[in-house]
């Protein structure tokens, strides 16, 4: 006569599912045993006692908005008014839709002489055209953010953009280098396709690289790769020598360099996931993506090697480098 076994099995059942639960649980906790979770991937930035949380997307206008700035050398408050008007007209997302045939990151019509609507769909032009009113704007460094980005907005609720200047001080900020180490994302890498080396020295993924530098920030002196590859001046295995690193240089070494440096690698750690970077290395600190990049900026040691010991600290350049595969 065969055994009933039903009880048995519905309480086994059981114990599996409080397992389940349990490792859920410490999946999420990070504690205990079972599998972790990735950390979330978002950015932060923290400046004057303020910290602001962005979803990738949004890191991503920011950086160029205030790219755009820095290129032009506008001060922070022109960022600022920039990112608060962004914030209220799209919250940071360069939609494809609007109020009758406003666009994009700025909320741009086209049927106003703002541009075409691929055109105000650029951000990169959306936030060279919103500077270019923004600069007409008599004594704009002068007015209150909410004023000075009415004046180039026309909105009908003139008064929104006040509640955003926290935030847009805060970002503008960080991604104007005049705060260091303000900006972090955590990036959770995949794996992709190993990449050849180009005839200019630079695997696909870093060549886009420089090509998005140039965009947003114009002529830039840049290095750390050649025509058939780089063979000598770097620490053993450094990814200089697949194609998949580049120097920005930042000499002399000075206060204005420093902060332009700043600008410069935070602008590159709010584009990594789009741009698909591994690593961001300046002025003794260094982000990488992954599993540590939930740790923010962190102390760079430098290889100890003979060589100028301010350019193996980084002081004088921004190193950046793609993932591999």
């Amino acid at each position: 006569m065969p055994v009933k076994r039903g009880p048995i099995v519905a309480v086994a059942a059981v114990g599996v599912l409080a397992l389940a639960v349990a490792a859920g649980i410490s999946a999420i906790s990070g504690k205990g045993v079972g599998p972790l979770l990735p950390p979330r991937e978002q950015c932060e930035a923290t400046a004057g006692g303020n910290t602001v949380v962005l979803d990738l997307d949004q890191a991503e206008s920011a950086a160029i908005i205030v790219g755009v700035a820095v290129r032009r050398g506008l001060p922070a408050k022109a960022a600022t008014i920039a990112l608060a008007t962004a914030y209220q007209e799209s919250n940071l997302r360069n939609v494809n839709h609007g109020d009758r045939d406003s666009l994009g990151l700025f909320q741009q019509r086209p049927s106003q002489g703002w541009g075409t609507a691929a055109q105000v769909r650029d951000p990169h032009y959306a936030s060279w055209k919103f500077y270019d009113a923004l600069v007409k704007v008599r004594n704009y460094q002068q007015l209150a953010v909410t004023v000075a980005a009415d004046k180039v907005q026309r909105s009908a609720f003139p008064n929104a953009y006040a509640g955003h200047e926290a935030d847009a001080r805060v970002l503008a900020s960080a991604l104007t280098g005049n705060t260091k180490q303000a900006l972090s994302c955590t990036v959770n890498t995949s794996s992709t396709e190993p990449e050849a080396m180009g005839t200019n020295g630079l695997t696909p993924r870093a060549e886009a690289v420089r090509q998005d530098l140039l965009k947003t920030f114009g002529k830039l002196s840049m290095g750390g790769y050649e025509p058939g590859g780089t063979k000598t001046g770097h620490m053993e295995g450094s990814a200089h020598y697949d194609g998949r690193a580049i120097d920005i240089f930042v000499k002399p070494i000075s206060t204005a360099n420093t902060v332009r440096g700043w600008a410069l690698a935070q602008y590159l750690v709010a584009r990594a996931d789009h741009l698909k970077i591994r690593t961001v290395i300046f002025s003794d600190r260094i982000w990488t993506a992954g599993s540590k990049s939930d740790n923010g900026w962190r102390t760079y040691t430098p290889p100890d090697r003979p060589g100028n010991k301010d350019t193996l600290r980084h002081l004088d350049h921004v190193h950046v480098d793609v993932i591999e595969s």
